[in-house]
C-alpha cells in the first residue's frame, strides 16, 4: 500500500510505517490541485490541516482506503462522503489530550493570578502588589462544554483542586468520577469558569454569542482550547468590557485560517479595519484582545508539545496497523 504524506510530522510516523511494509511518499509543497492530480495512485493519505479534503478531492482518490489526520478533529475532511466511499478515517485525540488539559489549567491559573500582567509590569520596573491580588481556584465551579478526550483530560487535572466540575455534552451518560454531567441550563447557572472542549460542527460554530454569554447567572472566566469559530469575538469583547466575562484564555481564534498555520483569512468581509489606522487589517475586536490585561492568547498550541508530537504520530501508526496489518 502506498501512502502520501502532505504534512510533516514526527519521524517515527514514516519510519514505523516503512517497517510495517507501507511505501511512503512525502509532498509538503505541492498545491491541492497538484496533489489531486496524483492522489489516484495512493491507498492512504496522512494530513494535519494543510487543506480540506472535500468531495472533489475524494472523487479523484479512486484507490484511497484511509485518511489519517494527525490531530484530534476531522472538520477539514468531508467525513460523510468519505464514509460513503468506504474510506477509513483515522484521528488521534488520544495523542494530545493530556497536553490540552495542562494548557487549559495553565491558562486558568495564570488568569486567576494575573501572571502575564504582573510579569510584564515587573519587567517595566513596576511593583504593583495590590493591583495584582489574585483569586483562588478552590471553591469555584468549573463548567465544561464537551466531555470527550479533551474535556476528560482537563477534568482529571482539576481533580487536585477543591472545585466542583460540571459538564454538558450532546451524548448522554458521559460523566464520570471527575465530572458531573448536567443540563446546559444548570451549567450556566452554577459555573464560575467555562471551558470549551467541542469539535467544530454546525452546532458549535458561533455557539458562544451574546445570548449564550448573558444566559450565565454569574460573571465567569472563559477558556477556549477547542475551536476559534465557537466564539463570536465581538460578543466576547462586549462581555469583557461589561465585566460579564472576567477574563479569557484563548488558544484558538475565530480568525484562524483552517490550516492553523497563519492567523487571518483575507476573504472575510465582516472584518472591520481599525479606524485609527486604515493600513492594518486587524479586526477591531482582535485589537482589543491583544491590549487587554485579562486576556491570554496562544497560537493554537494547547495540544502542541514535544510529547504530544510523538503520541499523535504513534496513535496514527497504531490505528493503521490494527486496521490494515
Amino acid at each position: 500500500m502506498k501512502i502520501l504524506h502532505i504534512d510533516s510530522n514526527h519521524e517515527l510516523l514514516i519510519n514505523q510505517l516503512n517497517d510495517l511494509g507501507f511505501t511512503n511518499h512525502e509532498d509538503y509543497l505541492s498545491t491541492k490541485k497538484e496533489i489531486e492530480s496524483k492522489i489516484s495512485d495512493y491507498d492512504g493519505i496522512i494530513i494535519r490541516s494543510r487543506f480540506s479534503i472535500d468531495k472533489q478531492f475524494l472523487d479523484k482518490a479512486t484507490k484511497l482506503k484511509f485518511i489519517g489526520r494527525v490531530g484530534a478533529g476531522l472538520e477539514n475532511i468531508d467525513c460523510d462522503y468519505a464514509e460513503e466511499k468506504n474510506i477509513y478515517l483515522v484521528s488521534a485525540p488520544e495523542g494530545n489530550r493530556n497536553a490540552v488539559g495542562e494548557h487549559a489549567l495553565g491558562m486558568l491559573l495564570s488568569l486567576f493570578n494575573n501572571l502575564n500582567k504582573a510579569d510584564d509590569e515587573v519587567r517595566q520596573g513596576k511593583w504593583l502588589r495590590e493591583k495584582n491580588r489574585g483569586v483562588e481556584l478552590d471553591g469555584k465551579t468549573v463548567g465544561l462544554i464537551g466531555y470527550g478526550n479533551m474535556g476528560k483530560a482537563f477534568a482529571k487535572k482539576l481533580k487536585g483542586f477543591d472545585v466542583n466540575v460540571l459538564c454538558h455534552d450532546i451524548k448522554p451518560n458521559v460523566g464520570d468520577e471527575n465530572c458531573e454531567q448536567v443540563s446546559l441550563e444548570l451549567l450556566k447557572e452554577q459555573s464560575d469558569v467555562l471551558s470549551l472542549h467541542t469539535p467544530q460542527t454546525p452546532l458549535t460554530v458561533n455557539m458562544v454569542n451574546s445570548k449564550f454569554i448573558n444566559d450565565f447567572k454569574k460573571p465567569f472566566w472563559l477558556i477556549n482550547t477547542a475551536r476559534g469559530k465557537s466564539v463570536v469575538t465581538e460578543d466576547l469583547v462586549d462581555a469583557l468590557e461589561s465585566g460579564k466575562i472576567l477574563g479569557a484564555g484563548l488558544d484558538v481564534l475565530e480568525y484562524e485560517k483552517s490550516s492553523f498555520e497563519n492567523l487571518f483569512k483575507v476573504d472575510q468581509p465582516k472584518f472591520r479595519l481599525m479606524r485609527k489606522n486604515k493600513k492594518t487589517n486587524l479586526p477591531e475586536a482582535f485589537q482589543y484582545l491583544i491590549n487587554a490585561d485579562n486576556v491570554l492568547l496562544t497560537p493554537h498550541v494547547a495540544g502542541w508539545t514535544i510529547e504530544s508530537n510523538i503520541k499523535l504520530a504513534q496513535t496514527i501508526v497504531d490505528k493503521i496497523k490494527t486496521k490494515f496489518c
